[in-house]
């Protein structure tokens, strides 16, 4: 895939003259399994700008350019070994507009109303995508945020409303990305709990969510201690994939700790962001080779 020219002044143009240009290019893109021949999937997540989830490291806007964005996502993209990409509409619409999406797997991001820092954070509501909107886009799958803080009653609507979420995925026969988390409030600032006893009891209570799991896959952190991973990832048999975060600039550390991962019978590869199109180097495409060589 040749790597795109990106003119803001186009896609805005089309949007404001041809609006239906989206559906007609959802339509016409290349469709692909899921699961390619590798085995392995290979996703790149873009769906932090829409809950006013703009730093990187110390960089506090650095996803706030929508063309810088766009550029370091179709360069990921343009690797064979990724497979595609997680984000909210008006980037995949873009990514549509531009033909970057042929061939590649599309997920999109649905609840996005838990606004970084926000009094309402936890009770996280389905403000993105709904699975209407999947079908009818012709996507290949959803993703949900699910925080759990016992001391929260927003978790709690949360919770079910991702119960009736998955259900409504399942109706559609489309596979739906959970990643859940134990939260917790520290000095007002909410913080995921990544011991191994927090990410175990997330994944089981994301794991008996809904009528059926049929298609509910995880989206994973690595625990602190990345050796505890293999008895946390006993806790379901769902597949799983592991989300990278940000690396807070140890890109080494993070790379060995994914490598980890992906050794462990229920991972079936990663979902990475921040970190690989936004590296401390800014070489998003050395970032993305190594990480597509751990799988």
């Amino acid at each position: 895939m040749s790597l795109p020219a990106i003119s803001p002044a186009e896609l805005a143009r089309t949007r404001a003259r041809h609006p239906e240009a989206v559906a007609e290019a959802a339509a016409r893109r290349r469709r692909r399994a899921l699961i390619g021949p590798g085995g392995r999937l290979m996703i790149i997540a873009a769906d932090h700008p829409a809950r006013g989830a703009l730093a990187v490291g110390g960089r506090q806007l650095a996803m706030a350019n929508r063309l810088d964005l766009l550029t370091r996502l179709c360069l990921a993209l343009e690797h064979p070994g990724v497979d595609g990409v997680l984000a909210t509409a008006d980037i995949l619409d873009d990514l549509l507009l531009l033909g970057a999406l042929d061939d590649k797997v599309a997920l999109g991001s649905m609840n996005r109303g838990g606004l970084a820092g926000s009094a309402f954070e936890l009770d996280d509501r389905f403000t993105g995508y709904r699975p209407v909107d999947l079908q009818r886009s012709g996507l290949d799958g959803g993703k949900l945020l699910l925080r759990i803080d016992y001391d929260d009653p927003g978790s709690l609507a949360t919770l079910h409303s991702s119960a009736r979420i998955i259900d409504e995925m399942a109706e559609r026969r489309l596979p739906v990305f959970v990643e859940p988390f134990v939260s917790r409030r520290t000095d007002g600032r909410l913080g995921n709990d990544l011991s191994a006893e927090a990410v175990t009891t997330s994944i089981a209570i994301a794991s008996g969510l809904a009528g059926t799991s049929a298609y509910t896959w995880l989206k994973v952190p690595v625990t602190e201690n990345p050796d505890d991973m293999e008895r946390v990832m006993a806790a379901s048999t769902l597949p799983s994939v592991i989300l990278g975060g940000d690396t807070q600039g140890d890109q080494d550390a993070a790379y060995e700790k994914w490598r980890g991962a992906l050794q462990l019978p229920t991972v079936q590869g990663l979902v990475v962001g921040r970190s690989l199109l936004y590296p401390p180097d800014d070489d998003v495409a050395a970032a993305v080779q190594t990480a597509v060589g751990l799988l």
